[in-house]
């Protein structure tokens, strides 16, 4: 009996054995959200609390800052500081961020007390953030065509966002309407040299594949003004991409430059 048992301990330890050398070198799943190694315990994720709210936008794979703030009809640096993000490059797939204007704090009602239960301060409350609605004005901005050239490809909602205007390498590339600089970069996948011009709460405009930009962020622009010239930077020829956002959403631009 005692042999038995001293066999059945020796197989023991040789199951053992054998189940850590199965598991050397095997590496932890990349995607874990455990907090302090312990399973089950999911790390909430800034905002979370905002998903699905007007005014906010749940981070999905391979977003960017600046590609939200073109989709949302607003500057990237706004939404960094909304958002008191330190560093722009820094988000995470689920996290929601505030893509429009916070409202101003507004004093909460509060019932009559008597000077001795006075608090040294009133309580504020921030309302919630109002989603912008387009005033009559706002959508009787009149555009100018951006460039001179022949018209390569037209408005397709599902395959080009925009209208692209052909020419040659340091054509002028003009603002389609008074506005201001909210991009001015490389660093939007798919539109090479950019610039996008935010023009008031509900357009912007976007001029892509430039070989030049003469423009800053936050630089102030009128309509007619060159800023930049024109390239093939990330395409597969010379052309200005070219498009309007309505509140973030493209829409066809042949039907607002048309007459101008």
């Amino acid at each position: 009996m005692f042999r038995a048992g001293m066999w059945g301990l020796a197989a023991l330890v040789a199951a053992l054995a054998l189940s850590g050398c199965s598991n050397k070198g095997r590496l932890a799943p990349v995607d874990d959200h455990s907090i302090g190694g312990v399973r089950g315990a999911t790390r909430v994720l800034p905002g979370a609390e905002n998903a699905g709210k007007p005014g906010y936008y749940t981070v999905k794979p391979g977003d960017t800052l600046i590609r939200i703030g073109m989709d949302n009809g607003q500057s990237w640096r706004d939404i960094l500081r909304w958002n008191k993000l330190d560093n722009p490059n820094l988000i995470e797939t689920g996290q929601v961020l505030r893509v429009a204007p916070p409202a101003p704090d507004v004093a909460v009602a509060r019932p009559a007390i008597s000077p001795a239960a006075a608090p040294a301060s009133a309580p504020v409350a921030s309302a919630p953030a109002p989603l912008p609605v387009p005033s009559a004005a706002e959508d009787a901005i009149s555009f100018q065509w951006p460039a001179r050239g022949n018209l390569i490809s037209g408005f397709d909602e599902s395959k080009n966002k925009g209208l692209d205007i052909g020419g040659k390498v340091g054509d002028p590339v003009l603002a389609a309407a008074d506005g201001r600089v909210v991009y001015a970069g490389a660093g939007l996948r798919g539109y090479g040299n950019l610039i996008i011009l935010k023009h008031n709460n509900t357009y912007l405009t976007a001029y892509a594949h430039n070989q030049t930009l003469l423009v800053k962020e936050d630089q102030a622009i009128k309509r007619g003004q060159k800023i930049a010239e024109m390239g093939n930077s990330d395409a597969d020829q010379v052309k200005l991409h070219f498009e309007i956002r309505r509140q973030g959403k493209p829409v066809d631009p042949a039907k607002y430059l048309q007459g101008n």
